[in-house]
């Protein structure tokens, strides 16, 4: 095997287990799903006026996902609540029982679960195509608006105006990180085993570097044995009951008319998903290494975020702390302060919170593309990134959503899934230690004590200004309860007269 194949190898190991378990086991649980199709069909109760409503068409579904899509700040959680406003309660389209369904299989998957529900709801009423156009228009308005700031950032970032407002943002972004830690925590870390996984995360990333997906294979494997000898200390991660009382929607008309044959599970079609979008996930990887060498930052970008898809269960928050550790001291395509802005700007636009991995290749290929103008590899490194982290997203719906019955009622695999959670909740807490660290200290340098390698801050550059920004950001999150959005833009706006006043 040539050093070009093992390293493509390297980087997609990542992906096999996902390759054996759909080319193999999954196809096997067609037979029992189909049997069970009748248990899809509606109860009694759903009336004659709702068997009958036609689903929206494509066009009014795009314009809803449309704005869904420009109007979903404030994270996951803020997301997800817009988004059960305006289908659930407001048009009916899903019922809750449905919702609460696929969120649950979202939650589970790598990548974020806010982008990847809409393109389940879009799928179901509108096949893959519906599925695209939801996904597509849940990301969109962000990468642009996320670009335009990539830009701005580059080209004005070192004016001292604007580095003085990021002050503020970086304040505000530390407490929403530990808002983060203490929202995860309280649904994760519900008995004594999973707080002893939580903290082993910590330590062993904290402490001694462990990478990431190291830790998560290995939370994965202690919840898969703990749940096989005491799956009640294990096993937190439950299926939501459906309300008592079912209120029949679009979607119930639709399964009595026979209209989600496409939801049956097939092993041919999952097979033909596994190509099509392994195709379109890793056909640029292997052009990019191919035409460029591995020492290029395309190939190197496309490489690595291609493999951050793979493992970013927990969300933005829980992968961070790797995508810092690999983006600036291994790559070295930004600093650790442009990675807080980075989160910064993530923030204050729509779409998922993991578009800065948008912001980190724009600037990767903006200041190490050779050949090129750097605005325009710029430009291209942010498309790139969006590209090879978004795919796959689409892949766990189309691939997973027709199984999700028979995957979330397997004991097992819940157990494991607990584990990762509670050490996504250690991750986010180094996250947050580390990211405080670069919020009020200037300087941050490293101590080394045999295996151990611990931060190390100059107590001489203790930036007083920030600390203040940082208390005064947790009073308006976990005292008044300010939004997101609005401690961003308190918190920014105070930098600046600071800025002036001193």
């Amino acid at each position: 095997m040539t050093e070009d194949k093992r390293h493509l190898f390297r980087v997609w190991w990542p992906a096999i287990p996902y390759i054996l378990v759909a080319t193999t086991w999954l196809p096997k649980l067609t037979i029992g799903r189909h049997r069970r199709r009748a248990n899809d069909q509606p109860e009694a109760h759903v009336t004659e006026t709702i068997v009958h409503r036609n689903a929206p068409s494509l066009g009014e579904a795009f314009k809803v996902w449309l704005k869904i899509g420009c109007l979903s700040f404030g994270g996951p959680a803020g997301q997800i609540a817009l988004m059960h406003r305006m289908v659930v309660e407001e048009r009916n389209w899903i019922d809750e029982n449905r919702f609460l369904h696929a969120l649950n299989y979202c939650m589970l998957l790598p990548g974020p679960e806010a982008q990847q529900l809409a393109t389940y709801i879009g799928w179901l009423m509108h096949r893959i195509l519906g599925g695209l156009i939801a996904g597509i228009l849940f990301v969109l308005p962000g990468a642009l608006v996320m670009l335009a700031l990539s830009i701005a950032y580059a080209l004005y970032a070192e004016i001292p105006v604007v580095a003085a407002a990021f002050v503020g943002v970086k304040a505000a972004v530390l407490i929403v990180v530990v808002e983060a830690v203490l929202r995860i925590g309280k649904r994760a870390l519900a008995t004594p085993p999973m707080n002893l996984v939580a903290l082993a995360a910590f330590v062993a990333i904290f402490l001694f570097a462990v990478p990431f997906p190291a830790i998560v294979a290995g939370a994965a494997l202690i919840g898969f044995i703990g749940g096989l000898v005491k799956p009640d200390q294990f096993i937190v991660i439950k299926r939501q009951d459906a309300n008592a009382e079912e209120q029949a929607s679009v979607i119930d008309g639709m399964a009595a008319r026979g209209e989600l044959d496409h939801t049956a599970p097939s092993g041919r079609r999952s097979i033909f998903l596994m190509l099509l979008f392994g195709v379109l996930w890793a056909g640029p990887v292997v052009v990019l290494f191919s035409i460029l060498g591995e020492g290029d930052v395309f190939a190197e970008e496309s490489a690595f975020f291609s493999k951050l898809a793979v493992v970013t269960f927990g969300g933005a928050y829980a992968v961070l702390a790797y995508m810092a550790q690999q983006a600036v001291e291994v790559f070295g395509w930004l600093t650790g302060a442009e990675m807080l802005d980075g989160l910064g700007l993530a923030e204050t636009t729509p779409g998922p919170l993991i578009m800065v991995t948008q912001f980190v290749g724009f600037l990767g290929a903006y200041r190490h593309a050779v050949g090129i103008d750097p605005m325009l590899a710029g430009v291209l490194g942010s498309i790139l990134t969006v590209w090879v982290t978004f795919v796959p997203c689409f892949l766990w719906i189309f691939l997973g959503a027709p199984y999700i019955e028979r995957l979330r009622d397997n004991r097992s695999i819940s157990a494991a899934l607990s584990g990762i959670t509670a050490a996504v909740v250690g991750i986010i807490l180094n996250l947050a230690f580390w990211f405080g660290l670069r919020v009020v200290f200037a300087e941050v340098g490293t101590a080394e004590f045999g295996f151990l390698s611990l931060p190390a801050p100059d107590i001489a550059s203790l930036n007083i200004v920030a600390l203040l920004l940082t208390i005064g950001a947790a009073i308006a999150m976990f005292h008044f309860h300010q939004s997101v959005f609005r401690t961003l833009a308190y918190c920014g706006g105070t930098a600046l007269i600071l800025h002036f006043a001193l």
